[in-house]
């Protein structure tokens, strides 16, 4: 279970940084048109693109991460929020940060014993 909770928490940052943070951080069109569709002024970029990649070291590394799980779920909810409010496609946009949240906890309940103790499946 723990390799595999490992497995999923590397796609999860790879996903993150790679398709996330990295095109803010660039400044690539991708992900500036996003932005406006929600209406974020494109000066948020890089600093939201830094808080990404914050967040996914702190929930790489297994003395902070559940800090790192929590805090991705802050901005997961804040990018859910900014899609519900401008009606994106609910299953495609604004539902989307509902699935990377879950992926995110599943990865931290396979790989850390102590939140499987904490959310059983089973009793």
């Amino acid at each position: 279970m723990k390799i595999a909770g490992w497995i999923l928490s590397g796609l999860v940052a790879l996903f993150i940084a790679g398709a996330s943070a990295a095109p803010k951080l660039l400044q690539l069109d991708v992900a500036m048109e996003p932005m406006r569709v929600v209406g974020w002024p494109e000066k948020y970029l890089v600093p939201i693109g830094l808080i990404e990649l914050g967040c996914m070291v702190l929930f790489l590394i297994p003395r902070t991460a559940l800090l790192g799980a929590v805090l991705t779920m802050g901005l997961l909810g804040g990018a859910l929020a900014a899609n519900l409010r401008v009606d994106n496609p609910l299953f495609s946009h604004t539902l989307f940060s509902v699935y990377l949240g879950i992926a995110v906890w599943a990865a931290l309940w396979l790989r850390e014993e102590r939140v499987r103790e904490l959310f059983p499946l089973r009793r």
